[in-house]
């Protein structure tokens, strides 16, 4: 299967380190990773996500280098 031609649907998930992922629709979300409510094709999931995860360090290396 082509790139292009994948027509499933997604879920945009999140970790506890405010890292992103899609995960297909279809299948249970894995351990440590919790769905954030947006879903839709390949390209809608990582369109959100591009707008929502703009400082991609961790969480836990924002709050060190925030003391």
């Amino acid at each position: 299967m082509f790139e292009d031609d994948d027509d499933r649907r997604y879920v945009v998930v999140r970790n506890h380190e405010d890292q992103h992922s899609i995960w297909p629709e279809d299948h249970p979300v894995p351990p440590g990773w919790q769905p954030v409510g947006a879903t839709g094709t390949k390209a809608e999931c990582l369109a959100h996500i591009t707008e929502v995860w703009v400082d991609l360090r961790p969480r836990s290396l924002r709050e060190r280098m925030g003391r």
